[in-house]
This record gives structure tokens, C-alpha cells and sequence, in this order.
């Protein structure tokens, strides 16, 4: 019988309260933005904590939130994180086809009605988790806000994070069957402070056993704050990127990471650092990528759209639209599964990049048609099914062929 594939994954984690629409141009909205880069005011697109949003506005934050949301509750509350919803979406795109495959979660929540959201709705997913620690702190929130008319149409969001128990999250609790894995995920660790301090070290000792090392970030709101004109550093230190076997980020998170201006500069940043491999994505805009060699072929640095499928029917079907949240996180969630895929059907390196970007642009598609990152099933295979249509369509939109 064959060894089951195993990935496990840590990271960002928490619930997701969503408000739509909240118009960003409004006046009382003006009067939270933020004016400086990094003085805890909202801005479109980027992450700010609560208490850096009550320091800039004076204000507590239940009270910030009535005036900027009208009062209105929230549209949909979620499981949210860069980190758990790229494995759940990881996990349901697997389970069907690769059902050996073993998809595993560490992470850190309260013992609250919060907490226990989690715990239930993590249980109607195939996601395991290896180890949820639970502490007496209050489980880690975003307040997503979503003005569907921003940037013409396509939408954007503000994130109003609450870190919580995620500051109780140790390397130690990751144990060694986390290690024993053939691929090891880090996903928006700079929400977790602790795991993303030691960000070199993990990588190290997953390299160390012969794992797969992947990455995908969050805006790192701590370092901005600590200095809005220095490059972030890639957990604790930027000597973490020759351990890292493939980093997917976006735009803005891209150039805060190198310094740089533009994502050419900061694609080439990244491959002169020692990443083995990069996906920047740009919303709307095309994807660009290289590798360097190893878990995919050598490329340089490339481009390639975005779903046409996914951009028209939202065209055409505004009401079908549900919002821009987790779009990322189930692009990351895509392409993760897709490597999965291959490396178990080939059973060896290289695999093909562009066909896991496929499955990552598909997925990332699909999720504009639902609220919040993560998608329930009604029934097992069912999410895979809807996102292949995605695949199969941008496979030829690209002249490409397969499956992801």
C-alpha cells in the first residue's frame, strides 16, 4: 500500500466577519483612512490591527466599527486565514481525486463561542488538524469590509485583524509529525508573531527532512509599523528565502518584501535571494512567475492572465458576485494542490508551473461567486467540480491542455 502524501500546514487562522458593501469614498469613511504608511489608519486592499486603528482614530473599536459599517451586521461570518483556507480548499480539491492524501492544519483559538465556530465548521471540511491548541485568550477576527464599487468594479477589501491567541502560537507546538511531511506550509505567518520569528529556523528543519517548503504571506502590518521605509523581512530574517521551495505573495506584498518598485524588480529580487520559485499576483491583473529550478522546471520570468471566464461573468452577472475575500488564499490553495497532484502522479521533479497557476487562477475565480474564503460542500468532490470547469476553461484560454 502506498505511503499516503502528507501535508501539513500552520499559519494564519480566525473567523471572518464580513460587511458588504461599505463605501470607501464616503465621509465618514475619510475620516479613518490612513494618512502615512503605517499609522494604523484603514486603507484599501491592506491589513490594520485594532489597536493600532483605535490609537490612530481615538475611538474604542466596536464603536469605529457602527460608524464605518452604518450599524449593519455582518453578511456572512466565516472560517478566515490566509493559512487555514488555502489547506481547507487544499483539501476538498484532493479528496476526491487523491483520497491518500492526508491535509493537516496546526494552529492556536480561544476557548470561545468563536473558538468553537471553528472547531464545528472545521469539521463539515476533509481539513485535519494535527494539533488546535486552545488558550484563555479570545480567538483571533478579521472584520473584512468590502466595497464591491472600488477600482472601477473589481472590488477591494479592508482587513481589521484582532491577533488574539494566534500570540500563543509556538514552534513548539509544531511536533515532529508536522516535520514528517512531504510538503510544509506556511501561510501568513506574520499573523502568527512567534512562528513568523522563527520562519528561518522552521524552513530549515523542514529542508532538513526532505520536505517541500511553501510559503504564501499576508501584509505584515508589525514591521510596516515598525518601519514603513525598510523592506519587510521574510519572517525573521530575509536569510529564510533560499529555504523556501516556492513563495506565492501579491503586488503590494511583493514590493514591501524586496524594497523594490515594480514586480519585475521584485520577482528578480527574490530569485537573487535564493527562492527557489515565486508567484506574485496582482488582482485583476496578469499573474507573473519564474523558477529557478527544482520542484518545477527552470523559467524566467513570465506572465499569465487571469480567468476570462471568472472576469465576464461577473461583468454580466454582477448579482452572482459574491466578494473579492479569499480569493488569494484559495489561488495559494490551487496552486498548492496542484503540486500535490502532480508530484504524486509523477512521483518526481520537475512539474509543470503553468499548469499549477492554472488551477490557482481557477480557484481563485471561482471564489468571487461565494462570501468569505472558504466554501462549504454540499457534498464531497463537489467544490473540485465547480473550480475544474474554471481549470478546464483558462487551459484553453492559454492554449494549454491537462489536468491540474
Amino acid at each position: 500500500m502506498p505511503k499516503p502524501f502528507k501535508i501539513s500546514g500552520t499559519g494564519c487562522a480566525l473567523v471572518d466577519y464580513l460587511y458588504k458593501p461599505v463605501d470607501f469614498s464616503s465621509h465618514t469613511f475619510g475620516h479613518y483612512l490612513s494618512q502615512q504608511p503605517g499609522d494604523g489608519g484603514l486603507s484599501p486592499g491592506k491589513l490594520v490591527f485594532t489597536e493600532e486603528l483605535e490609537q490612530f482614530a481615538g475611538k474604542r473599536y466596536p464603536t469605529i466599527r457602527e460608524e464605518i459599517t452604518e450599524e449593519m451586521d455582518p453578511v456572512a461570518v466565516n472560517i478566515g486565514g490566509p493559512s487555514i483556507v488555502s489547506l481547507i480548499h487544499v483539501a476538498q480539491m484532493l479528496r476526491g481525486s487523491r483520497p491518500d492524501t492526508v491535509v493537516r492544519f496546526y494552529g492556536c483559538r480561544g476557548n470561545d463561542h468563536a473558538g468553537r465556530f471553528i472547531e464545528k465548521k472545521l469539521s463539515s471540511t476533509p481539513l485535519q488538524t494535527g494539533s488546535y491548541k486552545v488558550v484563555d485568550k479570545y480567538t483571533p477576527f478579521t472584520d473584512v469590509l468590502v466595497d464591491p464599487a472600488y477600482d472601477a468594479g473589481y472590488g477591494e477589501r479592508i482587513f481589521i485583524n484582532n491577533i488574539g491567541a494566534a500570540w500563543e502560537l509556538y514552534p513548539d507546538d509544531l511536533d515532529d509529525e508536522f516535520f514528517d511531511s512531504q510538503m510544509v506550509v506556511f501561510g501568513a505567518t506574520a499573523l502568527v508573531p512567534n512562528i513568523h520569528r522563527s520562519l528561518k529556523e522552521l524552513l530549515m528543519k523542514a529542508k532538513g527532512k526532505g520536505a517541500i517548503t511553501i510559503v504564501n504571506t499576508v501584509f505584515d502590518f508589525l514591521n510596516e509599523k515598525k518601519d514603513p521605509d525598510k523592506p519587510w523581512p521574510m519572517g525573521g530574517s530575509s536569510d529564510s528565502y533560499p529555504y523556501i521551495d516556492l513563495l506565492i505573495t501579491d503586488h503590494e506584498e511583493a514590493l514591501r518584501h524586496s524594497g523594490c518598485k515594480s514586480t519585475e524588480e521584485a520577482l528578480a529580487f527574490f530569485r537573487e535571494q535564493g527562492t527557489r520559485a515565486t508567484i506574485v499576483t496582482h488582482g485583476p491583473n496578469p499573474v507573473q512567475y519564474f523558477s529557478q529550478g527544482g520542484l518545477f522546471s527552470h523559467c524566467d520570468i513570465s506572465r499569465l492572465p487571469v480567468s476570462e471566464r471568472a472576469i465576464s461573468e461577473i461583468r454580466q452577472n454582477p448579482a452572482l458576485a459574491g466578494d473579492t475575500t479569499g480569493c488569494g488564499d484559495n489561488f495559494a490553495g490551487g496552486v498548492i494542490a496542484s503540486v500535490a497532484s502532480q508530484l504524486i502522479e509523477n512521483n518526481q521533479m520537475p512539474i509543470d508551473m503553468v499548469k499549477a497557476i492554472a488551477l490557482g487562477v481557477a480557484s481563485g475565480g471561482f471564489a468571487c461567486f461565494f462570501h468569505g474564503g472558504t466554501y462549504f460542500e454540499q457534498h464531497p468532490g463537489e467544490k473540485a467540480q465547480l473550480v475544474m470547469g474554471y481549470f478546464d476553461e483558462y487551459m484553453k484560454q492559454i492554449g494549454g491542455n491537462g489536468q491540474g
